[in-house]
């Protein structure tokens, strides 16, 4: 399976934010996407999620025989602001949503394994989602993930904001869900990018553009990708 983006568009006014999104992805691997403050990351993602509508270009998923346009309930987003009912327990909404997602679960599939995938203790689970860490948080977006099964996961900055513990097991759970899934993880953080990613993608000028992967391996890697950021910036 791979996920193809076709001359995707976007610009706010006068603004050009995407000016020609091409590029191909495919399952089983972890994409970094990578690009300084302000290099429509976000926009992208809002693209893909139907949350905002490109102005030219298509997002297609393609099976191995077939290619056509992905539908929104394909795609799970993990915003950097998790976006989850304050007002239920974590149990109360993982149920709920494992039963509008019943036919995607396998017989048998309890809440409580769920949980126990993500490591939020007993207790945590039944009190609000409203008192919940931003980790804590982020963890019951994955559990989304993990029972509705979308072919792409998109995640917008999601390991910023959390301690070193919960970083290391959303990595962990990452890369346990990786195989089945086209996963694009976007981040401004160049660590998070090389410490997670298989494949590192740079959005500049409103392009993205694929690094080399033997480009991982050098000492001097880092120094790289900071140099090809500031001179393509300097020729946007």
């Amino acid at each position: 399976m791979e996920l193809r983006l076709n001359n995707v568009k976007k610009s706010f006014g006068s603004k050009v934010v995407l000016h020609d999104c091409s590029f191909v992805f495919e399952k089983g691997k972890i994409y970094g996407l990578l690009g300084r403050n302000g290099a429509g990351k976000t926009t992208l993602f809002n693209c893909l999620s139907d949350e905002i509508q490109p102005d030219s270009g298509a997002a297609m998923l393609w099976d191995g025989e077939n290619e056509r346009e992905i539908m929104p309930d394909e795609i799970g987003y993990v915003f950097s602001v998790p976006v989850l009912p304050d007002f239920l327990t974590g149990e109360e909404f993982v149920r709920f949503f494992m039963d509008i997602n019943r036919d995607r679960i396998e017989p048998g599939t309890s809440a409580e394994a769920y949980f126990d995938l993500v490591q939020i203790d007993q207790e945590d689970r039944k009190k609000l989602i409203k008192g919940y860490s931003h980790g804590m948080k982020n963890k019951l977006q994955m559990i989304c993930f993990m029972i509705s099964r979308p072919p792409v996961i998109l995640l917008d900055e999601p390991l910023t904001s959390l301690d070193v513990v919960v970083a290391l097991e959303m990595k962990r759970l990452l890369r346990s869900m990786q195989k089945d899934h086209v996963i694009i993880f976007s981040t401004h953080i160049l660590q998070l990018a090389t410490d997670l990613c298989d494949e590192i993608v740079i959005l500049s000028d409103g392009r993205l553009r694929q690094i080399d992967h033997e480009m991982l391996k050098q000492k001097d890697f880092e120094e790289q990708i900071i140099e090809l950021l500031k001179d393509e910036e300097s020729h946007g």
